[in-house]
């Protein structure tokens, strides 16, 4: 089903829809935006996918404690003025939780969720301060924020036998609000840690970075390189460094830029070595994938090819997080749903895997990130294969900022 073509179509459930959303008493409504169309359509066409058929074999096994799910999906093309209408579209539809996309436009729609008591999810993107859920109650990273992706990268370029003090670091990013995120971390690990470290940013929209990538490899000649790019910027780079003969292995992409189609368009061969940052397992041996892909050939459906793969495992979890929010809040809080029970709900995820899909999830009011935990893989033939164990980076620094940005906040005038 074409349902996604156009900006203000609603996917909700199966159904498409081009007027408001149909509600009954035992559905709980769910909004989404999606980029389809715009500069992370890469992302967007997979991820999305994720969350809709996540949510289809939910119901397919009987809803939520005998109550149906029903995702509204609106395309936002990454647009700020988009995001915005979105939301209000769909909060006007009934939606009592959304999952938001693009940092832009989670900064734009923050204080609307404040406003209405809508939890919005930003998982492993967005603004990473929302981590404080006291300051934050109803922004939801629950996946690892940017700054703790840089805290990870950072940690794990400081392994046995990595950096040390003197060593010289590049962080390569894409300039705007999401590639911009991380800048202070990683600043701040820097002088703890007595690093040269020098930043380069690549201009929207990321396709023309080679005199970045030939200042970083032939003048500065760094120990690593940390990567924060996304869309088509990831294969872009990718190229440029092999073609100045940098060590892929001394390279660690921030979680969007290491998936399975940045590694085709950029050649398997040439992205040998690359290592790229995971908040979600990959692959399809996971039971839930197993459970969907079972789904796809009991409707006589061809399994696409990129069930299983780095972005649309992101979906599934994506889905997987509000519907055990909503099993939650049905459970304590008791019916009907509403804004405020799921963001209850949320705060009540304890030692959440989906069965090995991530590591264990818990959620409290101090820390709606969930812990921060992240996973390396690394290209090897035309897979992406494990590198690390799950891990944490910096976390006292990651969340002394936290404490600093409110602080910050509570300054302004």
């Amino acid at each position: 089903m074409q349902a996604w073509r156009g900006y203000g179509v609603l996917v909700l459930g199966g159904l498409l829809l081009s007027g408001a959303a149909l509600t009954h008493a035992d559905e709980i409504i769910i909004g989404g935006q999606c980029d389809r169309t715009g500069p992370t359509k890469n992302v967007g066409t997979q991820l999305c996918p994720g969350v809709f058929d996540y949510v289809k074999l939910i119901n397919k096994q009987g809803g939520i404690k005998g109550h149906t799910l029903k995702y509204m999906e609106v395309e936002n093309a990454y647009k700020v003025e988009r995001g915005v209408e979105a939301y209000e579209r769909m909060k006007r539809d009934g939606a009592v939780v959304m999952l938001d996309y693009g940092t832009p436009i989670v900064y734009a729609l923050t204080p609307r969720h404040l406003e209405d008591k809508i939890p919005g999810l930003t998982p492993g993107f967005g603004r990473a301060d929302s981590t404080d859920g006291a300051r934050f109650p109803y922004i939801f990273p629950v996946a690892a924020s940017y700054w703790s992706q840089m805290g990870a990268a950072l940690q794990h370029i400081k392994a046995p036998g990595g950096a040390k003090k003197g060593s010289k670091i590049a962080f390569l990013f894409y300039d705007n609000p999401a590639g911009r995120e991380p800048l202070g971390v990683l600043q701040r690990i820097c002088t703890l840690e007595g690093y040269e470290c020098r930043e380069f940013a690549v201009p929207p929209p990321g396709v023309e970075m080679s005199s970045q990538v030939l200042d970083i490899t032939r003048r500065m000649r760094p120990d690593w390189v940390v990567s924060h790019l996304f869309g088509k910027a990831p294969s872009i780079a990718i190229k440029e460094f092999r073609k100045n003969g940098f060590p892929l292995d001394k390279v660690v992409s921030l979680v969007w830029g290491a998936g399975e189609e940045d590694m085709q368009v950029a050649g398997w061969d040439t992205a040998q070595g690359y290592l790229g940052m995971q908040f979600a397992g990959v692959g399809r041996e996971f039971p839930v994938i197993q459970d969907i892909i079972r789904m796809y050939q009991d409707e006589k459906q061809d399994v696409p090819e990129y069930v299983g793969w780095v972005y649309y495992n992101r979906g599934v979890l994506a889905g997987a997080l509000i519907a055990e929010g909503a099993r939650l809040a049905i459970e304590h809080e008791g019916l009907p749903i509403t804004g405020e029970k799921m963001q209850k709900g949320f705060e009540r995820i304890k030692d959440f895997t989906l069965g090995g899909l991530l590591p264990p999830l818990t959620v409290v009011p101090g820390d709606h990130e969930g812990g921060g935990w992240v996973r390396l893989y690394q290209t090897k033939g035309e897979k992406l294969v494990p590198f690390t164990d799950w891990f944490q980076g910096y976390r006292e620094i990651i969340m002394d900022e936290v404490k600093k940005a409110e602080k910050a906040e509570e300054k302004k005038p």
